[in-house]
């Protein structure tokens, strides 16, 4: 097959440019973690991830229930193909 150690480029649907893909499919046998693996780069990916963080904080989220999580699938989808995932009603953004 092919050399593992050559980079996947994917077309960045948050960048709108050729970048770095992930290494592997995140949530392996879900439909949206196909398409975020086809579709956003390694950079868009950890933009993400600090946006799940802030997300867990604001709404003290609890991973272990299923309405979290569909909670996150659902911002996730909007983050990468929606109209970006909403802030907290009360979320103010630190300065810079």
């Amino acid at each position: 097959m092919s050399n593992e150690a050559a980079k996947r480029i994917v077309f960045c649907v948050k960048f709108q440019r050729e970048l770095e893909g992930l290494d592997e499919v995140p949530f392996d046998g879900h439909p949206l973690g196909q398409r975020i693996y086809e579709n956003v780069s390694k950079q868009a990916w950890k933009m993400w991830v600090e946006h799940l963080k802030m997300l867990m904080n604001e709404y003290r989220l609890n991973l272990g229930t299923q309405e979290a999580q569909q909670f996150l699938l659902s911002q996730m989808e909007n983050y990468f193909f929606g109209e970006g995932s909403a802030l907290p009603p009360d979320f103010v953004a630190p300065a810079h």
